[in-house]
């Protein structure tokens, strides 16, 4: 245990001690939730509908079939009003469309799942456009999840993904590959210290700091940006902290297939970056790539940890509504942990 304490002490002062890597890992992650927060918009298409009508005729059928017509909707049919909540709760559908005809005028009435904001604005938009073409009556919108339509709902799930990988991946990565350089893994490597202390003396830092920085970017979105504070709170912590060891685990791996740090830079940020940024749903929306990109985006563990975060945050969700992405993101932390922990046992011999 001491041994564990001082190598947890060393790495410590090291970060501490390296300037860049402060900058790094308490600057840029508030940087980017403001950049992501306050600057950035996107648009998105393949807009899911559903429809509801007490009375169907010629006028509601024009309009729904303005809608199905429009490149930019995917019409899912009518369905029962009782059924709509729960179509939107469980992601099926991204907005529902009410219309009403009474004594020959329509009336009209949109809710959309406004947890995910562009596409909110997007089909909102587009619905009252088809509509006043349709010379319906004003339409009531309600945006669920995101009343007031803030962009940083929709990116502080994105950035908490992406930046976990930042500190925990990248910079364990680097760190590690820098004692093989330096020659002082090569020392620890042949004293009685055992392999897995040195893992964990390294390791534990960057947790440590990662939890930090976790509280920072929570206290920064529930005030800043005035995301609604999660009933679930714990939840968003539990399956952050699983998220964390998953980005330590890689970290680690690349350390044992690397042997220098700028190689190491390079394969975390063409490897873990890019596609978190590209792929993970953080900025584009996943049912809208090519099939074939929606099966790479499966692997990629920042996209699992995004729509667990959505839910949980945005959507105000309990943690049995994430069960299908906090099992995945299990599986992954054990196979990645665990293969990472034997390819370093095995070059250690």
């Amino acid at each position: 245990m001491a041994i564990l304490k001082s190598l947890i002490k060393k790495e410590a002062l090291h970060i501490i001690r390296d300037k860049r890597t402060m900058v790094i890992t308490l600057l840029m992650p508030l940087i980017l939730l403001i950049l992501f927060g306050f600057a950035i918009s996107t648009e998105v298409n393949d807009v899911r509908i559903v429809a509801v009508t007490n009375q169907h005729n010629d006028m509601t059928r024009n309009i729904l079939q303005r809608i199905s017509s429009n490149s930019y909707f995917t019409f899912q049919g009518l369905v029962s009003p009782t059924e709509v909540d729960s179509l939107l709760r469980i992601g099926y559908t991204d907005a529902a469309l009410f219309l009403k005809t009474d004594n020959g005028k329509i009336s009209s009435q949109i809710i959309v799942d406004a947890s995910n904001t562009n596409m909110a604005q997007t089909v909102t938009g587009y619905i009252q456009g088809i509509l006043n073409d349709s010379s319906a009556s004003n339409a009531l919108t309600y945006t669920l999840y995101n009343p007031q339509m803030k962009s940083a709902y929709n990116f502080v799930p994105g950035i908490l993904g992406m930046i976990f990988i930042l500190i925990c991946a990248i910079m364990t990565s680097v760190s590690i590959v820098r004692e093989k350089e330096t020659g002082t893994m090569d020392l620890l490597l042949i004293s009685p210290i055992k392999p897995s202390t040195i893992i964990l003396g390294k390791l534990i830092p960057y947790f440590l700091l990662s939890c930090l920085i976790l509280a920072t970017m929570l206290l920064m979105a529930y005030t800043l940006l005035g995301l609604p504070v999660s009933a679930s709170i714990v939840s968003v912590v539990l399956v952050t902290l699983l998220y964390i060891t998953l980005s330590l685990s890689i970290g680690l791996l690349v350390s044992t297939i690397v042997d220098t740090q700028l190689t190491a830079l390079i394969v975390s940020a063409v490897m873990f970056m890019l596609p978190v940024i590209m792929l993970s749903g953080m900025i584009f929306p996943v049912d809208n790539m090519p099939i074939a990109l929606q099966w790479i985006s499966s692997i990629i563990p920042a996209r699992w940890y995004i729509e667990a975060m959505r839910k949980l945050m945005i959507q105000q969700l309990e943690i049995n509504h994430i069960a299908k992405e906090a099992a995945i993101l299990s599986l992954m932390t054990a196979v990645l942990l665990i293969a990472a922990i034997r390819k370093f046992q095995l070059s250690a011999r």
